[in-house]
């Protein structure tokens, strides 16, 4: 398949899960089953789909981290067992390590606590030319906080400042930063990774029946799930309000990985062909020197 076509495809199956205006987004509209037109017996030209979509993935980060100028950041969101890590394994395989760099945050520490929400993740944005993942990121200050208030108490913020406005204070928080981000040259990406309950709970299983997983499984994961429907307002009213032309969310489908996994590669396809990525260009000077450079080395056959 042609680079054009490839690309033209990606966009096409991205667009279909991405939200860049929230106002009207609904989470009930997002069937977590969905495989758009693609149907399981499918799933072999699926599987090698992904493979272009690598090696695509592979030359285009090539020349992000050649031409120095843009980084990118990909944030993963979703409830346990929705397969973030498996996303972020198979779509980055192909990836050169010197140009990706992955955080997962777990639960703030004391440090953590002692400085402003967005610190931690500040600390571990990506650098010109590089690839960021977070697996999880600030989005879980309008998340597990929202649904555990008591996880707020412990940040110790005035008193004055905890108002029934904070989540809508944070949202608006976060719009800033991302477009602040992006005015400085980053490409910011969000993923939230749908996931049924059933199929969640299927997961949970293969966890606890199957011993090559047992380590996967935490009593936490088990305790979360009976806050599920507050989980899903909580991830409704973020992606209506922090969805933006800059930073869009993509409410991408998670009960059958291997269509995941499709279209986490070509909404990041997407997002680099949408800046002009080249090989740097020599000018006289450097070509000029290179070709002295040749001719030296000649002279030592």
């Amino acid at each position: 398949m042609s680079k054009k076509a490839l690309h033209e495809r990606a966009h096409k199956l991205a667009e279909r899960y991405c939200v860049s205006n929230g106002k009207k987004f609904r989470l009930k509209d997002i069937d977590p089953d969905d495989t758009a037109w693609l149907k399981e017996e499918q799933k072999p030209d699926a599987v090698k789909a992904l493979a272009e979509g690598v090696d695509a993935l592979a030359e285009l980060q090539e020349k992000l981290y050649a031409q120095d100028r843009w980084s990118v950041l990909l944030i993963f969101q979703a409830m346990d067992a929705a397969g973030k890590d498996g996303a972020i394994k198979h779509v980055m395989s192909g990836i050169n390590p010197q140009g990706c760099q992955v955080f997962s945050f777990k639960a703030p520490t004391s440090e953590d606590l002692d400085h402003d929400y967005l610190w931690r993740c500040m600390k571990c944005l990506p650098e010109r030319g590089r690839i960021g993942i977070f697996n999880r990121s600030y989005y879980e200050e309008t998340l597990v906080v929202r649904v555990h208030p008591e996880y707020l108490a412990k940040q110790r913020l005035p008193e004055e400042l905890v108002t029934k406005h904070i989540w809508e204070d944070r949202f608006e928080d976060i719009r800033n930063f991302e477009k602040y981000l992006t005015r400085n040259g980053v490409i910011v990406r969000k993923f939230f990774l749908h996931v049924s309950k059933k199929e969640q709970l299927n997961r949970f299983m293969s966890r606890l029946d199957e011993p090559s997983k047992n380590w996967k499984f935490s009593s936490a994961d088990a305790h979360e799930r009976g806050f599920w429907d507050d989980y899903m307002a909580a991830y409704e009213d973020l992606i209506r309000h922090t969805s933006t032309d800059e930073a869009p969310w993509y409410v991408v489908p998670a009960d059958n990985k291997w269509f995941t996994r499709i279209v986490v590669a070509a909404a990041v396809i997407e997002a680099l062909s949408s800046v002009d990525l080249h090989y740097p260009k020599v000018d006289a000077a450097k070509r000029k020197e290179l070709e002295e450079v040749r001719k030296a080395l000649l002279e030592t056959k």
